[in-house]
């Protein structure tokens, strides 16, 4: 069976995918119809004659699947997050949508919030009277293409036996929107160190040394530019962010010595020591970056445990949750990857004597810019495949 799909706008949720079915034999073949519907008819085989039915008059049975969160309710989310819940997502949104808890927020939150003009008890109710409408099952009218909408007292049957996959996917799209939203400065800029890099490096066929301290001090401060933007956008003030630089500079100061002294230790014949020295000098400021980011977001879960906003957890449990936190930002994989193999790369030009090619020393380089990059460009549809891998397993367990 061909996959039939036809997008919809809706003035209010924005735009919806919708994948139907056309004929009561389509039902027959239940692991060629969308996950949905495998999923319902599988915990539910009652309903197949009653969806047959439905088709053979005509009508079309399909599942509206939301693209993208509207704005409206990432702002919910984000406001919620920043004034009650330390920037954190992962703590609270999850239980809200599975187990109607809500957040713990307090009254000095409710004020500086208000302050603001937002309402905080109007962001989670919301986020609770919205969450549904971003994975249903609808009936349509109408020929192929040009279909309208039918509504159905069967489908808001259909639409509750669902309910358990639409929880999911509604935490599913705004932790991921949410991620996309707040780090969209950042990643143009990493988007950009995909040309960026390269260019700075070629620099070094025409100024040995320099080149690869220039190119070091372009990459790096960019990475660095795009971190402060998705950490800024998270909810992290300046005063903060700004105590980084007491680490950074001097950090700066040393890998671009490092990077500097490459020539010379490739000069005396040490290809494996110059190779890592490179590697290492052009991902330093990143790797700090990185190990700075993650403690902050560990200081802010402390701190919503201790004002009780969170139940106590471990030492572990503390260091995981904020991983899985600062890791919803779709570049920090990349970046850390990019990172461990910049120094591999580094030993394998060196000994190849390939570090005076300008091309070379733009791939070893800006190796964490350019893998965090397509990590970023691709993280959309990563994303979505990996929930819909976890929807076919859970058809898988019920025995489709």
């Amino acid at each position: 069976m061909p996959r039939r799909i036809l997008y919809h706008e809706d003035p209010l949720f924005g735009t919806y995918s919708i994948e139907y079915i056309t004929k009561p034999e389509e039902c027959d073949q239940v692991k060629l119809l969308p996950v949905e519907l495998q999923y319902v008819l599988q915990h539910h085989p009652e309903y197949c004659e009653r969806l047959k039915q439905i088709l053979r008059h005509g009508k079309q049975v399909g599942v509206r699947t939301l693209v993208k969160t509207p704005p409206h309710i990432l702002r919910a989310v984000h406001a919620i997050s920043t004034y009650s819940q330390g920037n954190f997502i992962l703590n609270w949104l999850p239980k809200l949508l599975r187990e109607k808890h809500w957040p713990v927020i307090a009254s000095s939150d409710r004020v500086t919030a208000a302050a603001a003009g937002i309402n905080l008890d109007g962001a989670v109710t919301e986020i609770l009277e919205n969450h549904l409408h971003f994975k249903d099952i609808i009936f349509l009218n109408g020929e192929p293409g040009k279909l309208a909408f039918s509504g159905h007292e069967l489908a808001a049957e259909f639409s509750a036996l669902l309910q358990p996959l639409q929880v999911d996917y509604a935490i599913f799209r705004l932790i991921t929107d949410n991620a996309d939203d707040r780090t969209e400065v950042a990643q143009n800029i990493l988007k950009a160190l995909l040309i960026v890099g390269p260019i700075a490096h070629i620099l070094e066929k025409f100024a040995a040394g320099i080149g690869k301290v220039f190119a070091a001090f372009s990459d790096d401060l960019l990475g660095e530019a795009a971190e402060l933007s998705a950490l800024k956008r998270s909810g992290f003030g300046w005063k903060e962010l700004m105590k980084r630089s007491r680490i950074l500079i001097p950090v700066l100061l040393a890998a671009t010595a490092a990077a500097y002294s490459v020539e010379w230790i490739l000069s005396q014949g040490h290809w494996f020591i110059g190779g890592v020295v490179y590697g290492l000098s052009a991902v330093a400021l990143s790797l700090t970056t990185a190990i700075q980011s993650f403690f902050l977001y560990r200081r802010r879960l402390s701190g919503l445990i201790q004002d009780a906003k969170m139940p106590q957890l471990s030492s572990w449990g503390i260091t995981k949750l904020s991983l899985r936190q600062d890791f919803t930002n779709p570049a920090r994989l990349g970046l850390l990857a990019g990172a461990a193999c910049a120094p591999i790369f580094g030993v394998l030009g060196a000994y190849l004597h390939w570090m005076h090619n300008g091309w070379v020393l733009a791939f070893i380089g800006s190796t964490e810019s350019i893998v965090a990059g397509l990590s970023v460009i691709f993280s959309g549809r990563i994303n979505e495949w990996r929930f819909h891998r976890k929807l076919r397993r859970l058809s898988r367990s019920a025995g489709v």
